[in-house]
């Protein structure tokens, strides 16, 4: 008998094939919070899979409290930065994320938030709902036309991509991008145009991040790279919120150096950085881009696959650690 925790209630569409495991012992985290760090180290322990959420520290104290016969952690997110993957290697622990299954959702709210910061959809919204409309004004929330703007993308992966296609194809904007590497195929369906990363702040009038928490892109954003961002430039971040120096953000919102941004992740999750929700020049959402029925049940199916795929011997396709 296997014994599996889920440190989170999670879609009925994953839970359901553990359900169906006669020898599998499952108990999942029902509370509709996250769950407390020392309530975590006391309920994996002896389990022999866990399934964890971005907002689950999985390090050595994790490891050691779930004990020797742990073999897998499913990580229910496609970043993996809450996972010590070094010290799961040691301790011949299989790690396995959920890629690509969330990418057009990512996509989709990404080119969202842009649509609302720059036609200014929420300042309008709340205007309208507090009473103050008396009729069509010439110049009442005048936002910004992105046809034949120009859209930079720092990282391309699957999701930086998607959006690349979406804003040149659906809206007719120009793209430009940087990265570790030329990315051709991107290059050859959008006619996209490689730059260095300053290159690209210097020249596009939406700045899109989309690259993974490591030590090099911690603040890739800083105070140094928002000035040379255009003055009507708008920054967009649903990757991970350290990628932006948040305070630095702020001071140049209020002081419109740039024209506003979209923020789905922040830097000191889930609290906000002094000043962040009081500006009117910046839409924020909770961590929701791949929020969508379809990619959360996507989510559950892959992670718990995996999950089940180590206990039964196998090696499944998405594993970002194994030994």
């Amino acid at each position: 008998m296997f014994s599996v925790f889920v440190t989170r209630k999670i879609s009925e569409a994953g839970l359901s094939l553990l359900r169906a495991r006669k020898d599998v012992k499952l108990v999942v985290y029902g509370k509709n919070q996250t769950i407390p760090r020392a309530e975590l180290l006391k309920k994996i322990n002896g389990c022999d899979a866990v399934l964890t959420l971005l907002n689950n520290l999985v390090d050595a104290k994790f490891f050691s409290s779930a004990g020797k016969q742990l073999k897998v952690v499913a990580n229910y997110a496609v970043g993996y930065d809450n996972v010590d993957l070094a010290e799961a290697e040691r301790r011949g622990v299989v790690v396995t994320n959920t890629p690509m299954v969330l990418n057009d959702a990512v996509a989709e709210h990404t080119i969202a938030l842009i649509m609302a910061v720059s036609k200014r959809i929420v300042e309008a919204d709340g205007f309208l709902r507090s009473g103050k409309y008396k009729g069509w004004a010439p110049e009442l929330f005048l936002g910004t036309e992105l046809t034949g703007k120009v859209l930079g993308i720092i990282g391309t992966g699957n999701i930086g991509s998607g959006v690349a296609r979406r804003a040149k194809h659906g809206l007719g904007m120009q793209v430009v991008y940087s990265d570790v590497k030329k990315n051709e195929q991107l290059e050859k369906e959008t006619g996209a145009t490689f730059m260095s990363t300053d290159e690209v702040l210097k020249t596009a009038d939406i700045i899109s991040l989309h690259v993974p928490l490591l030590d090099s892109t911690r603040h890739l954003i800083n105070a140094k790279r928002i000035t040379m961002m255009k003055k009507g430039a708008y920054l967009i971040n649903t990757s991970r919120g350290p990628v932006i120096d948040e305070k630095a953000l702020v001071k140049a919102l209020k002081a419109g150096r740039i024209a506003g941004a979209g923020l789905d992740v922040f830097e000191f999750e889930p609290k906000l950085s002094a000043g962040l929700a009081k500006l009117k020049n910046i839409v924020i959402t909770p961590h929701t881009a791949s929020a969508t029925t379809e990619a959360r049940d996507r989510m559950a199916v892959l992670a718990v696959k995996a999950l089940l795929s180590v206990l039964d011997g196998k090696r499944p396709e998405n594993v970002v650690s194994m030994k």
